[in-house]
């Protein structure tokens, strides 16, 4: 079964990966920012052995999108970002699990300070 990990994070400036840019990422010690940096390519060649791996993309930064809304008559395009939140979105990873419990530990693994991942299930 498909899945999608969306990655929402606030990095100021924009940039990636968000943890390099985020205030908590950046608070880290730099040999724990380089751990984790080593722990999330191994995972990315877990998930790619396995055949877990689909694609991913990481996003430009939310003020470069377009929102297309219909209004009175037809639509109505504004820049971006969609929502004014402090979290946007950053990326994603396309992913393709045997189980749910499985797609739920790799999204566990994505977690880092300043981001928050959700998963979501594929129609």
């Amino acid at each position: 079964m498909k899945y999608v990990i969306l990655i929402h994070s606030n990095p100021q400036p924009w940039g990636h990966p968000t943890g390099n840019y985020t205030a908590e990422g950046r608070a880290l010690a730099a040999d724990q920012r380089e751990r984790m940096e080593k722990e999330f390519e191994e995972l990315l060649g877990e998930m790619s052995a396995a055949g877990e791996f689909v694609v991913a993309e990481a996003l430009d930064a939310p003020e470069s999108a377009s929102v297309y809304r219909w209004g009175a008559g037809g639509p109505v395009t504004t820049d971006g970002p969609y929502a004014e939140t402090k979290e946007q979105l950053a990326g994603f990873f396309l992913i393709d699990c045997e189980t749910r419990e499985r797609a739920e530990e790799l999204a566990t693994r994505f977690a880092s300070p300043g981001d928050v991942i959700e998963l979501r299930p594929v129609m």
